[in-house]
């Protein structure tokens, strides 16, 4: 490997002059790379010898842009079966903020001082921190792959210190959040049973069974009859139904579970059972094929998943209407009343109440669970998830009364 200059005139007679690194790559193959200042052209010069050494150099005449790494990133993703909500996002990710700001530029070239200036642009473009956090993880991804392909050296992304920041971006958007309130992100105890005594129909046992079992909203629209147990009184989660009404596997490990169902629960399901529709069966479908029903639980009138919007629109918004818990749209009507809308808009906050119910002294209509059983409870991936999520619900331990029959039995 060699470093020299290099002297030339062009057509005009104008002198010109550049560094030249001379070397030999990994594959045998000769590379000539040139620079305008000597101080490049030496740090260029000691990194490609420890690279070519190691066996790991890549010259950028060998590299691809990021756009081509890319796609052979997700088509690593779809031959390894990833879920198709996850191909997705990575999709995503490359089309709508990738490839707009750093889509053409060599991987090669992706360098630390890079990577920090497009998570800056990111930021400038109205991204919330979690955006720019998910669209780094997949960035970080792609060159991972990339390396595996041998198309790049380094991986900028992990290179980048962000411990430190990670934590600052994850405290900030909590306190953005802030935490979970009950009244606003879960409902009360009154207004659950204002919703339990409007349930009627199709609704009722599935709702019941997100009150008082906790499942999440792909668990519910998977849940098929022969994974409730009438007599034990239990309902095992062995499969979900993901957002494309797919059927497949539970989020994690944890989340194939068994969780108990109480009363109300099983006496609301074994009178749906009865009627309801077809399921455990086969019919002709419209082009003639025989098509399997599954045996669904919670199906739509035909017997197959249930979508997330029908649930939402025509169940959980109209029962909230008609139990009274609603807030104001801000909107008034034509006569100049207020417009009521549902106070809850999405499945979790019902999952948010199973939590907090559980977590509740029994004197307060709680289960007092402690918290790895609620982790089980809820399919958690570990006992740290739970505490993040529902840490400030469980009970102190040190309110008036505890501290006044503390006190009492010290001094006794």
């Amino acid at each position: 490997m060699s470093v020299r200059k290099r002297k030339w005139s062009t057509g005009k007679g104008v002198e010109k002059e550049a560094w030249i690194v001379d070397y030999t790559d990994t594959k045998g193959v000769r590379r000539l790379k040139t620079f305008t200042k000597k101080k490049d052209a030496d740090a260029f010069a000691a990194r490609a010898a420890v690279e070519v050494r190691e066996g790991v150099h890549v010259a950028d005449s060998a590299s691809v842009t990021v756009v081509q790494a890319g796609r052979f990133w997700i088509s690593s993703a779809e031959g390894a079966r990833l879920e198709r909500s996850t191909i997705n996002q990575y999709r995503q990710h490359l089309d709508l903020h990738i490839a707009p700001l750093i889509g053409e530029k060599l991987l090669s070239k992706l360098t630390v001082p890079t990577v920090r200036e497009f998570e800056d642009r990111l930021r400038q473009d109205g991204r919330s921190p979690a955006m720019v956090r998910k669209v780094l993880t997949s960035l970080g991804s792609l060159l991972a792959d990339a390396q595996e392909r041998g198309l790049v050296t380094r991986n900028a992304v992990r290179e980048k210190s962000r411990a430190r920041r990670k934590g600052q971006e994850r405290r900030q958007e909590k306190r953005h959040k802030g935490k979970l309130k009950v009244g606003v992100d879960i409902p009360t105890r009154e207004e659950i049973k204002a919703v339990v005594a409007v349930l009627q129909g199709r609704w009722r046992p599935l709702f019941l069974t997100a009150i008082f079992c906790g499942l999440r909203a792909s668990e519910l629209r998977g849940l098929r009859w022969c994974d409730v147990d009438m007599e034990k009184k239990l309902v095992h989660i062995r499969q979900r139904a993901d957002r494309f009404n797919e059927i497949g596997r539970p989020k994690s490990e944890a989340g194939e579970r068994t969780v108990p169902a109480p009363p109300i629960v099983i006496n609301a399901l074994r009178e749906w059972c009865l009627i309801c529709p077809k399921r455990d069966a086969e019919q002709k479908g419209a082009d003639g094929e025989t098509q399997k029903i599954l045996d669904l639980v919670f199906p739509n009138g035909k017997g197959k998943v249930e979508s997330l919007g029908n649930i939402v629109n025509r169940g959980l918004i109209p029962i909230q209407i008609d139990a009274g818990v609603t807030v104001g749209s801000g909107e008034t009507d034509e006569n100049g009343n207020a417009i009521l809308v549902a106070k809850y808009t999405g499945m979790h906050a019902l999952r948010h109440f199973y939590a907090s119910w559980c977590i509740n002294r029994r004197e307060d209509g709680g289960l007092a669970l402690p918290p790895k059983v609620i982790q089980e409870r809820l399919g958690h991936s570990s006992i740290v998830m739970t505490m993040d999520v529902y840490g400030h619900l469980f009970p102190r331990g040190d309110d008036a009364d505890e501290m006044a029959e503390a006190e009492r039995s010290l001094l006794a």
